[in-house]
């Protein structure tokens, strides 16, 4: 294996030399650079895995340097190394894109964790990127947003059912996109020049969902005046996209069962037979075990729509960072039609969205966004714009504020109110030691005790 190559940026030639016996003691190659223009130029001529950078140099500092890299094209991640006098700028290098920092004298086991972490995270990424590349190249997935791990995998099992005639039952909470995915099958299909019919089948009383589904000839029924086509002939060629299917009464199942079986249906009122040239793809909320357990759905009909199941991911199983994604694109879409000239989330309210559960899934951060948007007065979305419920839901009513519950030890109890320190100074172990009341190199040692 290639062993990563790290570039050391300081001015002082003994720390340097001390870094470097360390790093290669522990399999790294190792560049120097003693001060900041001479590491772009390094840089320039040997890329490398990972910059440990000092912030207080000679010419231009490490925070100088941290700003003038993605101009020029690097992408390295970079630990700062800073004095204790010069926290606050390590802060600021964090907002520029530091991955982390470190005080002076450095704890080099310390470092080698931090290291090891950031690189196998960094690789992690690549892995990732090039497999989005991949299906980009391949697959037209463009209104499926999002780059969590859970998505990238939908993205991967529909690359493999689109471009199938399977049948496809997509699996997921309410709000969650399933229609999207839907559609995203389509698009990537063979019929993807044919129509795209979609049919709530929550939304139709029983009365009307077998003439929606499968039309009805004059005179079928009391205020049938003319013959009408159903969904069944308008998606001939496509695709017909059933949603909320677990809602389908016994006598529609069996209906569609047939139609599944035979590929031929007749409209209501009607004895000609006529050809079902369409690719199901189906979608429910509901756990379709638990109602074929209690004789709700049929269970061969069932078997017919679970040929390809695809399991759509909950908000809250994306994360955090995957709400951030969403939230800022949704912020854009909603200022241009909404007229309003805001730049982005304050900090307090990005915490807020991350922390809520979002049982709404997508469709509820939607609207929050929206709703936020309409009543922002400035250029920014404050924590007060989003919905009561999102600016209190971060509050687990199982949980005290703190987060502590019964059956937690001690150190969980410890643990958590440290990391509830740290999130609220940003990451500032100075400050966060001080409000806690325990020196900080305390702090540092409970930090990777706990793994925080």
């Amino acid at each position: 294996m290639i062993p990563k190559r790290i570039l050391i940026v300081d001015d002082e030639p003994a720390h340097r030399l001390m870094l470097r016996a360390h790093l290669e003691q522990a399999g790294f190659q190792v560049l120097e650079a003693a001060l900041g223009q001479e590491a772009l130029d390094r840089l320039a001529a040997e890329p490398v895995d990972l910059i440990l950078l000092d912030l207080m140099m000679p010419g231009l500092s490490g925070l100088e340097v941290l700003e003038r890299l993605p101009a020029q094209g690097h992408t390295a991640p970079a630990i700062i190394m800073t004095a204790y006098g010069t926290i606050d700028s390590a802060v600021r290098a964090l907002k520029f894109g530091a991955e982390d920092y470190l005080t002076k004298p450095l704890d080099t086991d310390e470092l080698l964790l931090k290291i090891e972490k950031i690189l196998k995270l960094k690789d992690l990424e690549e892995i990732q990127t090039r497999r989005e590349k991949i299906l980009e190249d391949r697959f037209d997935f463009v209104e499926l947003k999002g780059k969590s791990p859970q998505m990238l995998a939908l993205k991967e099992t529909l690359a493999l059912v689109a471009p199938s005639e399977a049948t496809v039952l997509i699996l997921g909470e309410s709000g969650s996109g399933k229609e999207l995915v839907a559609r995203a099958v389509h698009k990537n299909s063979p019929r993807a020049d044919g129509p795209f019919v979609a049919v709530n089948c929550a939304a139709l009383p029983e009365t009307l969902l077998e003439s929606e589904l499968f039309g009805h000839e004059k005179g079928a029924f009391t205020g049938a005046v003319q013959q009408r086509s159903g969904r069944f002939e308008m998606a001939y060629g496509g695709v017909l996209f059933l949603d909320e299917i677990g809602e389908l009464s016994p006598a529609t199942q069996a209906k569609l069962l047939r139609v599944l079986q035979e590929r031929t249906f007749e409209r209501l009122g009607g004895a000609k037979s006529l050809t079902a040239d369409v690719r199901l793809v189906a979608a429910t909320s509901r756990d379709l075990e638990e109602e074929i357990a209690a004789g709700r759905f049929r269970e061969d009909l069932f078997y017919r729509l679970n040929v390809v199941p695809v399991v759509v991911p909950s908000l809250r199983e994306r994360g955090g960072p995957e709400i951030v994604l969403l939230a800022e694109h949704f912020l854009i879409e909603s200022a241009e039609r909404n007229n309003k000239p805001i730049r982005e989330f304050r900090p307090r309210t990005l915490k807020a969205l991350t922390a809520y559960a979002w049982p709404g899934n997508v469709r509820e951060l939607i609207n929050a966004v929206e709703r936020a948007v309409i009543l922002a007065r400035g250029e920014y979305i404050e924590v007060e714009d989003l919905p009561l419920t999102v600016r209190e839901g971060g509050r687990d009513r199982g949980k005290t504020d703190l987060g502590l519950q019964a059956g937690m030890t001690i150190k969980e109890v410890e643990a958590e109110l440290i990391q509830r320190t740290l999130e609220e100074n940003e990451g500032n172990r100075t400050k966060s030691a001080a409000m806690l009341g325990i020196t900080r190199q305390t702090l540092l040692n409970k930090i990777k005790e706990y793994g925080l």
